[in-house]
């Protein structure tokens, strides 16, 4: 009977100590990977001041910045009406410098109403084929940077202030940021690689920078034309010669939201002109 005891004794203790030592080596493998991972940029800055001073000269006058142009196609989009309902924005939404005021800011975000979190041409596009009735623009088209620049432009100036409480909105942090830190493609590159690891660094003709989204849509010289978040990260997946994923992928999405939430504090400065 002692002997039993005995031996039933040596076979718990024995099962502790060895899950003890597994959450041992588990906590130091995550230790060890999290020492791995290039630390975040300190101080965090924004997008323009890793452009040359023409570049940045062009961003801030509001006549020059070749993005007025797009800025006044979606002034008069958002007042025109479309779609069988033929409602236009202002119809809803009123003076977009008081609605819109910080909106852009708090994107990308969770739409409860579509059950999924929405970039801000996603949520143009849900107005458009919804309350509209028009259908959706195209992808990248000038209707689409129109309007989406003339809403970024109401928050010009703002901290940028994306929520990820919780639910499903935390869930798509939480794939933006796997994403953020995941190898990819041919290069076998991560965006950690370059804006954690290089940011300041020259690139062939660029300086490489945090990464911080707070300028789009931009326009971008090397394009001739301005361009969402999303194209420039899709450059980014063809430069390091991986699979593009479509517009309005969820985890494209989720890598926004990541985004977003890395620069949270610095203040929007879209439209931006990039070189």
């Amino acid at each position: 009977m002692t002997h039993d005891v005995t031996r039933r004794w040596r076979r718990v203790v024995t099962r502790n100590v060895m899950r003890h030592a597994a959450c041992a080596a588990a906590l130091a493998a995550a230790c060890s990977t999290a020492a791995n991972l290039p630390a975040r940029p300190q101080p965090p800055r924004n997008g323009s001041e890793f452009q040359s001073a023409e570049v940045r000269a062009e961003q801030a006058d509001d006549f020059a910045n070749p993005m007025s142009l797009w800025i006044s196609r979606g002034e008069n989009l958002w007042r025109e009406p479309r779609g069988p309902h033929q409602k236009s924005c202002a119809s809803c939404h009123g003076d977009a410098a008081q609605s819109m005021k910080g909106v852009a800011a708090r994107y990308p975000r969770y739409d409860s109403a579509l059950k999924r979190v929405l970039n801000i041409e996603e949520r143009i596009q849900a107005c458009s084929a919804g309350a509209q009735g028009a259908g959706r623009f195209g992808d990248q088209s000038d209707e689409l940077i129109g309007l989406s620049a003339y809403i970024a432009l109401q928050s010009r100036g703002m901290p940028m202030a994306v929520t990820i409480d919780g639910g499903p909105a935390r869930e798509a942090w939480e794939r933006g940021r796997n994403l953020y830190f995941t190898r990819i493609g041919q290069m076998n590159m991560a965006c950690t690689s370059c804006h954690d690891a290089n940011w300041g660094r020259r690139l062939y003709a660029e300086i490489v920078s945090q990464g911080h989204p707070t300028g789009w849509p931009a326009y971008r010289n090397e394009w001739q034309h301005p361009g969402t978040l999303e194209r420039r990260l899709r450059a980014c997946f063809y430069g390091v010669r991986a699979e593009l994923p479509s517009y309005g992928d969820a985890d494209m999405i989720a890598l926004e939201l990541y985004l977003a939430w890395r620069a949270q504090g610095l203040p929007m400065e879209a439209p931006g002109v990039r070189r």
